[in-house]
């Protein structure tokens, strides 16, 4: 099979450091010495706190965080898998796991899940099912994020208008952005760019369209397009800054230095958003204004055992134990992401006090899992090229759409005859 050739057959090279070796799994001192694959720094604080208290309950069984660069993760990761040289756990999304699934490097954990009652059920079932591959389950979820509106109070106050609330359309998106934009301070009322996750998603969702759905494109739906224009009309009529103007300053980015009024958002960019003072004082969070329906989108990192781990027994003692509550109210407070955990938010939520951050928890309900096949990337990366021009205010959207729609089946078609 390609996707197995694909993971399989690249070139030995070095690895994350602290990766997973020798012939027992056993130290010399007669213990076990896991490694753990991440890539995000501002999560290893909180991570470390729980492998404290994992070595607390299990003395013999030491860990080693391997933490490798987001830009370099999935390289590294692909490279190491050929010389069984992989983290014994590592961190896992949505976009890669039916890829690594179906490449038959991950270690099946259904059988462990029943074993030992792990309490999948505490944790969003959109979320289990999105680590799920053929009836198996490879993954289990960490964290979740979801998206929503961040709005400044500041530009909002000045310009007379009302905070979004509950009730906001996308009429009412329309209408602010308007009013917001002020061409000579250079401050747009809108980002709408062209992220995939945070705007592009949660906009088609929103119009009652999809993605990917039964194996096809939704591209092509004509409320997946009523979706898209939601964005581009806002560029068109300027009161969000092309993507072209975006490729050198994203619209996070213009957000936090206040040239930009309402931005979609990952509730895992709270912390960052915290630590810039002004966003701290007027930074407002509400859910995402209503289109045909309410929609957003959820997505979560989930932790997966390599198949070629000399120390699984071990590995599966951490993941399962990474499940439960204890773990789960320590990432909490470290205050960076959500908690997949049922009823562990709450630390989570002191720890910003100044933001609405439970609209992020409450918009479960509608959310929509962040949309994946067994090789994602390929029909993902298409979207820039074909829809760059339509959002970089040339128009189109419609023809650009549909294109999309044909090349993304094609690449489906590829992916299933593979």
């Amino acid at each position: 099979m390609r996707r197995r050739t694909l993971l399989g057959g690249a070139l030995a090279a070095p690895v994350l450091a602290g990766c997973s070796g020798g012939g027992d799994g056993a130290d010399g001192g007669g213990g076990t010495t896991l490694s753990y694959g991440m890539w995000d720094p501002a999560q290893a604080p909180g991570m470390r706190e729980i492998i404290a208290a994992f070595e607390r309950r299990h003395p013999r069984i030491s860990v080693r965080i391997a933490l490798t660069p987001w830009a370099s993760y999935w390289t590294t990761l692909k490279t190491s898998m050929r010389g069984g040289t992989a983290p014994d756990v590592f961190w896992m999304n949505a976009v890669n796991f039916q890829l690594y699934a179906a490449g038959g490097v991950l270690e099946p954990l259904s059988g462990h899940i029943a074993a030992d009652a792990t309490p999948m059920g505490r944790h969003p079932d959109s979320l289990v099912r999105l680590y799920a591959h053929h009836g198996t389950q490879y993954g289990i979820p960490k964290d979740f994020d979801t998206i929503g509106l961040w709005y400044n109070k500041a530009l909002f106050d000045k310009a007379g208008i009302k905070y979004p609330d509950a009730d906001w359309t996308w009429d009412d998106v329309r209408a602010a952005a308007a009013e917001l934009t002020d061409p000579q301070r250079r401050v747009h009322g809108f980002a709408a760019e062209m992220d995939r996750q945070t705007k592009i998603y949660p906009a088609v969702c929103g119009a009652g369209g999809h993605i990917l759905k039964d194996g096809r494109s939704g591209f092509a739906d004509e409320r997946s397009i009523e979706g898209l224009r939601f964005l581009t009309d806002m560029i068109d009529r300027g009161w969000s800054p092309p993507q072209s103007a975006m490729v050198e300053s994203v619209g996070r980015v213009r957000y936090w230095s206040e040239k930009v009024a309402m931005n979609y958002d990952l509730s895992a960019m709270a912390g960052q958003m915290y630590a810039v003072p002004a966003l701290r004082d007027h930074g407002g969070i509400a859910v995402l204004p209503k289109g045909r329906r309410r929609a957003t989108i959820i997505h979560g990192l989930a932790n997966v055992i390599s198949a070629k781990s000399r120390k699984k027994e071990a590995a599966w003692k951490l993941v399962h134990f990474m499940a439960g509550r204890e773990a789960a109210q320590i990432q909490a407070k470290a205050g960076v992401t959500i908690s997949s955990h049922e009823g562990t938010q709450d630390a989570w939520l002191a720890s910003m006090p100044e933001f609405d951050l439970k609209h992020f928890i409450d918009m479960q309900k509608y959310a929509v899992p962040y949309p994946s096949s067994e090789n994602t990337a390929v029909w993902e990366n298409l979207q820039y090229p074909l829809l760059g021009a339509a959002f970089s205010g040339k128009g189109g959207i419609e023809s650009a759409a549909r294109t999309l729609g044909e090349h993304m089946d094609r690449a489906l078609k590829e992916e299933r005859a593979s």
